[in-house]
């Protein structure tokens, strides 16, 4: 398309940009999502529509750096300690999902006699995948990588991209020729193994250090840099031994969420990943032949509604074999349901072994890139039959029921319980509400009348009286419910007191910013507790509190100077200010 004196390069980021400013807006419009919306500006402006971008397999190639940094954002956000907790999903439930998912679908493709056994066998691995971009990508947006289906669903995609090498294994010992004998492939598992503990041993203890000697140079673009070229880096070693780059990436980041640079690092790679992972939905969209399903129609649509359909039935089962409630089942089931863009990688490895035919590679191409087009519907379809599907009420009293009061404490789960009891022995007058039928039962069995209601919607405002209570208290086990409940409340009730509760110190800063009057850090006070116990009984009773009331004075002026010049900023102002080394 290019012209003489017009770089095409140029040209070529102009289309992209403009058919993601046109189409995504609407797609999100339409409530479908900005994953469809690349897709289709991606088809649209494909080489099998209008043809202003002819290249796209160099586009994907460039854009699946956008996974990379993802799986590294979301690393930054998983505490080690989380992911321990994680484990038995990982290991249990994903290998699960891997093993049963691929067997019957390998199952049903030897029954159709559509492919050999040793390629049904491959297939059927590498359609058990799901595509991390486009699931997570949707967990994002919906604030729900955080809830406990999306754990449980991020669990499955972790143990996925760990199942790639040995399904890359799998291909070589099945391929009829081309491939490297089973002894080789084993031992490029082990080389693997070896490289994700090299990366651990150097993330444990070089990183940190590393970032502390960029830190003091007060340079931001160098800054951005070294977080880029960890990033490259940690993608770089896991492609060489044939794991996934994203599984690099994330290794990389996790080893970084307890790092006082979790922030800024967080900050630093968004925009290359909200862009890369825009064009590599565009690149997926453009790589549709459209003559090709158009061909083989009623094929390409059975079988990407099948596999979405077949997938989310057997993810489900599996899911409430690992006791996920019913709603959290159907969503998990629906946001892993497509096929994956690893699948792409494993048909290709296929071909060049001689193990897959080259016209039925392009098919199951066709059908994973459909499939990932899908994945937004079929959350809205699982969100719908959930919205139907209301808890069990029976014995539940609602906020209709509850009347106004002069406080009320909404959230009853071990933070609200403390703070509804302390205020009772006053003599306040509480409304109790909470989001959890179950948890309700269990408050009702101890005495406690608690309703059913929801803070963020105005109808509930309305029935608990907010507009006349004297303060409000948000103790919800969600830090998102209690952030949008307190924007709600500040928006409707300007003079109205409100408590918060915060996860971190970072959630302190957003809520203070909120809107909220009071702020309580969920951890904070019982670790000050035990110090000042701990003080105690190693015999520093005298100065425990002067030590304690020296720690809230550096706290709360830590918080301060976060709030006015940002976390790592906050970080540097203090040190400078008490002459630190560490706090």
């Amino acid at each position: 398309m290019a012209t003489p004196g017009t770089d095409p390069f140029l040209i070529d980021a102009a289309i992209y940009l403009g058919a993601a400013v046109v189409a995504v807006p609407i797609f999100k419009r339409l409530k479908l999502g900005s994953v469809v919306g690349y897709l289709a500006a991606g088809a649209l402006i494909g080489p099998h529509a209008l043809g202003f971008v002819d290249n796209a397999e160099a586009a994907l190639q460039f854009a699946e750096f956008g996974v990379v940094l993802l799986l590294f954002v979301i690393g930054l956000e998983l505490q080690p300690s989380r992911l321990w907790r994680l484990r038995t999903d990982i290991f249990g439930l994903g290998l699960m999902q891997v093993i049963v998912t691929g067997a019957v679908i390998a199952g049903g493709l030897l029954a159709t006699d559509w492919l050999s056994w040793q390629a049904s066998i491959a297939v059927g691995g590498a359609l058990a995948l799901s595509s991390t971009a486009f699931a997570v990508q949707i967990l994002r947006e919906r604030g729900d990588l955080t809830k406990a289906y999306g754990d449980r669903a991020f669990s499955i995609l972790l143990f996925q991209d760990l199942a790639i090498v040995p399904m890359l294994a799998i291909v070589a010992i099945l391929a009829p020729y081309g491939g490297e004998d089973g002894g080789s492939a084993w031992v490029q598992v082990g080389l693997a193994v070896g490289a994700v503990v090299a990366l651990i041993i150097f993330g444990h203890y070089a990183l940190g250090p590393m970032f502390h000697v960029i830190a003091a140079t007060k340079s931001d673009e160098i800054f951005t840099a070294a977080a880029l070229l960890v990033v490259v880096g940690a993608a770089l070693l896991m492609q060489y031994v044939g794991l996934s780059m994203a599984m690099g990436a994330f290794l990389a980041g996790v080893l970084l969420a307890e790092s006082e640079f979790r922030h800024q690092l967080e900050a630093d790679i968004e925009p290359f990943r909200g862009l890369l992972l825009g064009l590599l939905f565009i690149a997926v969209g453009m790589s549709v032949s459209v003559p090709l399903i158009w061909d083989n129609l009623i094929l390409v649509l059975a079988g990407a509604i099948g596999l979405v359909v077949l997938k989310a039935l057997l993810i489900i089962g599996m899911a409430r074999l690992f006791k996920s409630p019913w709603p959290d089942a159907l969503r998990i089931g629906a946001v892993l349901g497509q096929g994956g863009e690893f699948g792409f990688v494993l048909f290709t490895v296929a071909v060049a072994n001689g193990l897959l035919p080259a016209d039925r590679a392009s098919l199951l191409t066709a059908i994973v890139t459909l499939t990932m087009a899908m994945t937004p519907v079929a959350m809205m379809i699982a969100l719908r039959i959930n919205a139907r599907k209301r808890p069990d009420m029976q014995g539940i009293e609602t906020v209709e029921e509850a009347g106004p009061g002069t406080v009320i404490v909404a959230g009853f789960g071990r933070f609200g319980q403390v703070v509804a009891r302390v205020l009772r022995l006053r003599g306040y007058e509480l409304v109790l509400i909470d989001s959890s039928p179950e948890r309700i039962r269990i408050a009702r069995t101890f005495g406690n009348r608690v309703f059913f209601g929801d803070l963020r919607r105005a109808d509930t405002l309305k029935m608990v009286g907010a507009d006349r209570a004297k303060a409000v208290f948000l103790c919800a086990d969600d830090p998102k419910v209690i952030q949008q409940a307190t924007v709600e409340l500040r928006r409707r009730f300007p003079k109205l007191l409100i408590f918060a509760r915060a996860f971190d110190r970072f959630a302190e800063l957003e809520l203070g910013n909120a809107g909220a009057d009071v702020v309580v850090r969920e951890l904070a006070e019982s670790g000050v507790s035990m110090a000042r116990q701990a003080l105690e009984r190693l015999g520093d009773c005298d100065a425990a509190d002067e030590v304690i009331d020296e720690f809230r004075r550096r706290d709360m002026q830590l918080l301060r100077l976060q709030s006015e010049f940002g976390a790592q900023g906050g970080f540097e102002k203090l040190r400078e200010e008490f002459n630190l080394k560490e706090f």
